[in-house]
């Protein structure tokens, strides 16, 4: 067992105007414990504050409309009860003098009639995703959504602005926007799931109007000192999405137009979701990070070992880690003393109660 305790990336460092124990983040990770009405349990507030000795939670993606859901038992963000539920949870994490950020999220075309009482999930741009969708019934093939009208479109930034609003509201230090995994905002910046004539498609001015009217509109709450973006350039999943035709030129003109709102920082999902690191396309994850003023956030697969070499080489700031943290409650402590690391068995890993949960021994 190797003691790691005097690593840099275990050492204490500041984001923003944030005091962080650490440079790992507790990566966003859909669970499925919420009710049906997008009400957290009383024990999210536990599962939540065993992980504090993260530097920063970024906690599950959080729906911020009725609209916006895409999967059962998802947490909420648009109603009282919902911001009771999670001030649960910031009050708990604080305790521990950890901090957290709430994700901001709207599935767009990866969700299904039977979570909008039959009517059609919102894209923009009337084009079916490839698979299935796990719904209240078990899983269902993907359907063809509803192209959003135009008149319709500030409608979900106000939605945003709201979701940001409770956020604050409910205690939260800070939040993230969801821009990956090819949900809403994705599919609004990639031509592959864009192909509107209005002002919000066409050419990439166009095709990145929404995003940054939803950044600025979160901006207007928190501040940019508090907001932060996730990004995942090259990720196909879910819905087996085609990349958009000139990723790099796409992605390193949102990133650039991001860092002159002096956004917090920029999470990236470097490769594709749990497959791989390599970079895709003309995608170059050191490019982006250049191109970016604030800190940057590197996700997907980094180990400790890995992430101290990304630091030194100065390609990253702080590293989010997810999966290993549903088994590992004190995941930064077993890093710092080279403890082995237990493995939570994928029936855990959605829907269910406190088992597999917030139940997990520490090493101790």
């Amino acid at each position: 067992m190797t003691n790691r305790i005097a690593s840099p990336i275990l050492q204490p460092v500041t984001l923003g105007g944030l005091q962080l124990k650490n440079r790992i983040v507790m990566a966003p990770m859909t669970r499925s414990r919420a009710d049906d009405n997008g009400i957290q349990p009383d024990y999210a507030a536990e599962y939540y504050a065993q992980r504090a000795g993260a530097g920063l939670i970024v906690t599950e993606a959080t729906n911020i409309s009725a609209q916006a859901r895409g999967y059962t038992r998802t947490p909420g963000i648009w109603n009282e009860d919902q911001i009771t539920a999670w001030k649960r949870v910031t009050q708990a994490v604080h305790q521990r003098e950890g901090k957290i950020f709430l994700q901001l999220w709207h599935t767009g075309r990866m969700s299904h009639p039977d979570m909008h009482d039959g009517g059609l999930p919102v894209a923009p741009s009337a084009i079916k995703p490839h698979g299935q969708i796990r719904v209240h019934e078990g899983m269902k093939d993907f359907v063809t959504p509803r192209a959003l009208r135009t008149d319709e479109i500030p409608l979900i930034v106000e939605d945003y602005r709201r979701g940001a609003e409770n956020a604050k509201a409910a205690g939260f230090d800070g939040v993230e926007i969801h821009s990956a995994n090819n949900y809403l905002l994705e599919q609004f910046i990639r031509d592959s799931t864009n192909v509107r004539t209005d002002r919000y498609g066409g050419s990439l001015e166009n095709r990145l109007r929404f995003p940054l009217e939803v950044v600025q509109a979160v901006i207007d709450v928190w501040g940019a000192e508090r907001v932060g973006i996730r990004i995942s350039p090259v990720t196909t999943t879910p819905g087996e999405t085609p990349l958009d035709s000139d990723t790099m030129r796409t992605f390193g003109t949102y990133v650039a137009a991001l860092s002159n709102l002096g956004l917090l920082y920029v999470h990236e999902i470097e490769g594709v979701t749990q497959q791989s690191r390599e970079e895709v396309s003309d995608v170059s994850f050191a490019a982006l990070r250049r191109a970016f003023r604030g800190a940057y956030i590197a996700n997907n697969q980094y180990t400790l070992d890995l992430a101290e070499q990304t630091l030194a080489a100065g390609d990253a700031d702080l590293f989010s880690i997810g999966r290993p943290f549903i088994a590992n409650p004190d995941l930064v402590a077993r890093l710092a003393s080279g403890a082995p690391l237990a493995e939570a068995p994928k029936a855990y890993w959605y829907g269910g109660d406190s088992t597999g949960y917030s139940d997990w021994p520490t090493m101790s």
